[in-house]
């Protein structure tokens, strides 16, 4: 069976190249029929509401990736041992975002009939709502880890459903959803979620505390799909997204809880969201690739041998 009937992916992608897969030729899966973790690229922002740029999101993280130590130091393995497969980033239609969370979802699907773990890069936010309505076809009690600094939970957005200001409200029809990070919402946005009952954690609240990751936990059910919108990081630590607000997370204590959430979940997929890259700046890059890697050793340790 060659690679290509393996991931099923003839209507959608193909494998990259090792040189420009997640990692390099170094960290590329050298056997992708049996990798466990399938990366995949997706350039697309057509409803973006500030500053456009997210499409180029992914080539960024991937190029950046390249330049990861990939012995991760905390965990004590070489993450890329599990199997790292990236597909080449995946045709949008620009004019059709309904068209587009579909065309994830379906790519999903088949992603997890093969076993593999997802890892979607974006990308907007929007594009979440496939993968994880892909997850909730597959698994009984899901539930949706939200790192981000807006909710995303308007009913329209500039008459439009199919929008990344939508995407959480669309999603919370097919998993439970437990915000974190939040300091940004409407009037409307507040009074559905109080009216859902939803569990949010507010930057403001969890500020300066540290019991907050178990909090956080505690509210997430046996499955767990982890969505990050790398606008829920603190401005000065991750200037590169489309809409940053001040008083945002910071890296340990967010890798805090993506460890506890491994440790004490089973995580379904995943995915890294929003980067809008600088030109100049490489620093946003190389953190949202570490971020990927650093969650991916979580996901998978002790399962490197």
């Amino acid at each position: 069976m060659n690679t290509e009937q393996k991931y099923g992916l003839e209507s959608f992608a193909t494998l990259a190249a090792a040189s420009t897969s997640f990692g390099g030729r170094y960290g590329a899966s050298l056997d992708p029929e049996n990798a466990q973790v399938l990366i995949i690229p997706v350039p697309y922002d057509a409803t973006t509401t500030y500053m456009p740029g997210t499409r180029q999101g992914p080539d960024a993280i991937l190029r950046a990736s390249q330049q990861l130590e990939l012995f991760d130091e905390e965990t004590g393995q070489e993450v890329f041992r599990v199997g790292i497969a990236t597909l080449e980033e995946m045709e949008v239609d620009a004019s059709n975002p309904s068209a587009m969370v579909d065309k994830v979802r379906s790519l999903g699907e088949k992603t997890l009939d093969f076993g593999l773990f997802p890892l979607m890069l974006g990308g907007e936010h929007l594009l979440s709502l496939g993968m994880i309505q892909a997850m909730a076809g597959r698994v009984d009690d899901l539930s949706v880890l939200q790192l981000d600094a807006h909710t995303d939970l308007r009913k329209t957005y500039q008459g439009a459903e199919y929008s990344n200001a939508c995407v959480m409200r669309l999603a919370s029809r097919h998993a439970k959803l437990v915000p974190v990070g939040i300091r940004s919402m409407s009037s409307q946005e507040h009074r559905w979620a109080q009216e859902q009952a939803l569990p949010i954690f507010f930057a403001a609240d969890i500020h300066n505390r540290s019991d907050w990751q178990q909090e956080v936990v505690a509210q997430l059910r046996p499955q767990v799909y982890i969505t990050i919108d790398l606008d829920v990081f603190d401005p000065a630590i991750m200037p590169a997204v489309g809409t940053p607000e001040p008083g945002g997370l910071y890296w340990y204590e967010v890798l805090e809880l993506l460890r506890l959430v491994c440790r004490s979940r089973e995580v379904v997929g995943a995915d890294i969201m929003e980067l809008c890259p600088q030109p100049g700046n490489i620093a946003p890059d190389f953190f949202a690739a570490k971020l990927a890697y650093k969650l991916l050793a979580y996901r998978f340790q002790n399962r490197t041998e």
